[in-house]
């Protein structure tokens, strides 16, 4: 667990280093996802979905339009003023410490 950690960690730094590098040019941004109710997370999910979801803040696992959301919104205009960002889309699990 800690050399996942620590990946996170540094893919956390290395977008706010290189929003700060390549700015105003390019903007550069991350997602953070929690749980998503794929196929290659099923072992995650599969057994006991309804007790994993209640365990999350907003009682249900992510899915992929959730993520494909997210990153539409930091490609769109509306995010034209949001670079070195990581944004955590996980139903609050980490509020509820549930990771």
């Amino acid at each position: 667990i800690g050399a996942y950690n620590v990946s996170k960690a540094a893919l956390i730094h290395l977008t706010e280093q290189l929003a700060a590098e390549l700015a105003p040019a390019v903007r550069v941004n991350a997602l953070a996802p929690g749980l998503v109710k794929t196929k290659f997370a099923r072992a995650l999910w599969e057994p006991n979905e309804e007790g994993v979801a209640k365990r999350i803040p907003l009682k249900r696992l992510g899915t992929p339009e959730d993520i494909g959301a997210a990153a539409l919104y930091l490609v769109s205009d509306s995010a034209s003023w949001v670079t070195g960002s990581t944004l955590v889309i996980d139903g609050g699990a980490l509020l509820g410490g549930f990771v």
